[in-house]
């Protein structure tokens, strides 16, 4: 008998990796350690008890529907919902392009699936999201770095991404850098990506979570045509809900529909109808400002240790919103290599070299501030700051 395992994997499979960050929480996980590694939102925000009201009503009157197949599309109350919102916002669009998804998340992978073929390019910014680039690789892209500052991907750089399927940006307190693109900026590339009939696909999952002002309007709604658009509740309710949703130009929607079927028929209908009965009458115009007065809070917290404690030669920029500050250090560094010392003095951070689809900087990590409290943080960061000291 054949020893050998009688499995033969696809090419794709090759292009799929595990998360560095989900490798790093399981080191987080020993007691003691200082996390500021993990980019979920803090569990203190979460509506538990209007979530369990809402479940209450819910089972009360449609427990049928509720648990029952539903369509693809989503529970069309919440896409009614979303639409609104985003009219709110100047986004031209109507709920029939509103589809609901098993988080935004799985509007990546659907993108991927319907836009990018075998070799074809796919622009992004540098750094970008890793879950994007897992999401993508396996359907085995070509990357396209678009170089930019502390104020995002810059629009003349945008000619290195012609004839790309897509430029992928996140706008708004980017995941993992932290930076907001300013009006400027957004108007230029959008021009740039007309002009270079280059598609957009926009991923807003932080766009709620401003600290001083609101960001400037978004891509989708200066060229609706041109831009795929990525919504979540995760960061806003709970990410355990795992729904997200995909605004798409009407002649793409098909497609996105198709492989959305495909792929789990619907997201969960009992999830969408709690989180419609939630969120319908305004719950998020009081809750949402809670979570910023909070996570604005720990941003001071660890900008001030970040000045406090850290050596000369690092660089970063205050976020304005968001989740994540990114951190260069000196020349030479390696934040890889620095990353075992540092949970050796107790804490953990992510190494900025995976949100890079070529040529990373390892002397980058990112630091998320919102799951621990201003005592903590300032623990973490002079932990961080002695072991940099002594690798240096």
């Amino acid at each position: 008998m054949n020893s050998n395992p009688p499995w033969q994997m696809a090419r794709r499979a090759q292009r799929m990796n595990p998360s560095v960050i989900r490798e790093i929480l399981k080191v987080t996980e020993r007691p003691g350690i200082i996390s500021l590694a993990g980019g979920l939102p803090s569990a203190d925000t979460f509506p538990v008890e209007a979530m369990r009201a809402a479940s209450e009503r819910v089972l009360r009157d449609t427990p049928r529907e509720a648990l029952q197949y539903a369509a693809s599309e989503g529970y069309g109350p919440l896409r009614d919902w979303v639409a609104e919102q985003l009219a709110g916002q100047g986004l031209k669009v109507d709920a029939s392009q509103v589809l609901i998804t098993t988080g935004s998340q799985q509007g990546l992978d659907l993108v991927g699936k319907v836009l990018i073929d075998a070799g074809s390019r796919v622009a992004v910014e540098s750094p970008t999201y890793l879950g994007a680039l897992q999401a993508f690789n396996p359907y085995e892209p070509e990357y396209q770095s678009v170089p930019g500052d502390d104020d995002g991907p810059l629009a003349d750089a945008l000619a290195l991404a012609q004839g790309a399927r897509f430029f992928y940006v996140l706008p708004n307190f980017q995941n993992p850098s932290g930076r907001c693109l300013s009006e400027t900026r957004r108007a230029e590339l959008v021009t740039q990506a007309q002009a270079l009939d280059l598609p957009l696909v926009e991923d807003n999952p932080y766009g709620d979570l401003w600290f001083d002002a609101p960001p400037p309007a978004s891509l989708a709604s200066r060229w609706s045509e041109g831009v795929v658009y990525l919504g979540s509740f995760s960061k806003v309710l709970a990410p355990g809900l795992r729904l997200g949703y995909v605004v798409a130009p009407k002649p793409l929607f098909p497609k996105l529909l198709q492989a959305k079927q495909a792929a789990d028929l619907h997201s969960p209908g009992f999830n969408q109808r709690v989180v419609h009965e939630v969120i319908r009458d305004g719950f998020l115009r009081d809750h949402v400002p809670t979570i910023r007065t909070r996570y604005k809070a720990q941003r001071d917290a660890m900008r001030a240790a970040l000045e406090r404690h850290m050596p000369a030669g690092c660089h970063w920029t205050v976020p304005s919103g968001g989740m994540f500050f990114w951190v260069e250090l000196p020349a030479g560094s390696d934040a890889m290599a620095l990353l075992p010392k540092a949970v050796a003095h107790g804490m953990a951070f992510v190494p900025g070299a995976a949100f890079y689809a070529d040529h990373p900087k390892p002397n980058s990590l990112r630091l998320s501030f919102v799951t621990v409290d201003a005592e903590r943080i300032e623990q973490g960061i002079a932990l961080l700051a002695r072991a940099l000291k002594e690798t240096r």
